[in-house]
């Protein structure tokens, strides 16, 4: 019996749940549904409403569970892949220490399921039916709250110890710099994240700065986002675009940093802070160029990302095809 081509994607947020059913030949996503994460509940009511939408999706996508090779899950954290258990999601209230999120889903919805940390997903993603679909060797790039990072060599997802590889946030940029949330010093997330370019924005305000960044908000300042200083940037702010060209000065030193180190052809840019676009790319890339000296920094493609909000759900149900091809 041949093996199903439809597998359900759940890309878990700290503020939504995307789901949907994927077929991972054509890559085309059916009953695409997003829900409130609602984490402040618990995991136990998280998992339970991820069941629902999982059961409401089948059903929406006019399939049978007899039509389903399995299930992926995309957490935004330290997970056990072999056992299906998070460890650790630090974004998320209470921490999911050692949730059985495998056992859990599996009991609910009768059907195989799979874990992978977001921006892996989101890499997997790009990679088979997004911007990095005709090349073996990509980084992923999701730049949003924080940073992460996932990495494509020779047309395999590297995961490395524990599924760990790719955390670009924490790719030390200066060992003096700002502390991070990891507990380290001068990481990439500390200065170039969506939080730190809000904290910079702040800083501009509050000092009297001349913005028009506070008067967009009616100086509330719980509404400065990335998104709000992106757009007084495009209306011509001098302060909203000097951060992004910061913020991409920084991430441009680390995707150099990942050029050198791993040879790409290509790095694939997305996340909530990348839909700034150019605002963030063209220093990128500026950056980049100047820094790369080793490799043939004109070969390598510094794109967009390609697939939006749907990458790391169309990603994780891929992984999961391929845990079930595999015995995974």
């Amino acid at each position: 019996m041949a093996q199903p081509v439809n597998f359900i994607g759940v890309d878990l947020g700290g503020t939504t749940i995307s789901a949907g059913a994927v077929n991972v030949v054509s890559g085309q996503v059916a009953g695409r549904h997003q829900i409130p994460t609602l984490a402040k509940e618990g995991h136990d009511a998280v998992m339970a409403r991820m069941v629902d939408l999982v059961n409401a999706i089948i059903t929406d996508a006019g399939l049978s569970k007899e039509d389903l090779g399995g299930i992926g899950v995309g957490l935004p954290g330290a997970l056990d892949m072999e056992r299906g258990v998070v460890l650790f999601l630090p974004n998320l209230p209470g921490g999911w220490r050692n949730v059985p999120l495998k056992a859990t889903i599996e009991a609910g919805v009768g059907l195989p399921t799979y874990i992978l940390n977001d921006v892996r997903s989101f890499t997997l993603g790009e990679k088979t039916f997004g911007a990095g679909r005709d090349v073996d060797t990509m980084v992923g790039l999701a730049i949003g709250t924080g940073i992460g990072g996932g990495m494509i060599i020779n047309g395999q997802l590297h995961l490395g110890l524990g599924g760990t590889a790719g955390e670009v946030g924490h790719m030390i940029i200066d060992p003096y710099g700002p502390p991070c949330g990891c507990g380290s010093h001068g990481c990439l997330e500390a200065f170039a994240s969506g939080a730190a370019i809000t904290a910079m924005a702040l800083k501009a305000i509050t000092q009297g700065l001349t913005t028009r960044i506070g008067e967009m908000v009616s100086y509330d300042l719980n509404k400065v986002t990335p998104e709000v200083i992106s757009k007084a940037a495009q209306a011509g702010d001098p302060i909203a675009r000097d951060i992004y060209e910061r913020a991409g000065f920084y991430i441009g030193i680390g995707v150099a940093n990942l050029i050198t180190i791993i040879g790409p052809q290509m790095v694939v840019i997305g996340g909530g802070v990348a839909q700034a676009g150019e605002l963030l790319l063209e220093p990128i890339r500026r950056v980049a160029r100047e820094r790369v000296r080793v490799p043939p920094i004109d070969k390598v493609q510094i794109v967009p990302a390609q697939l939006g909000t749907s990458a790391g759900l169309i990603g994780v149900a891929v992984w999961a095809s391929l845990q079930a091809t595999t015995g995974g």
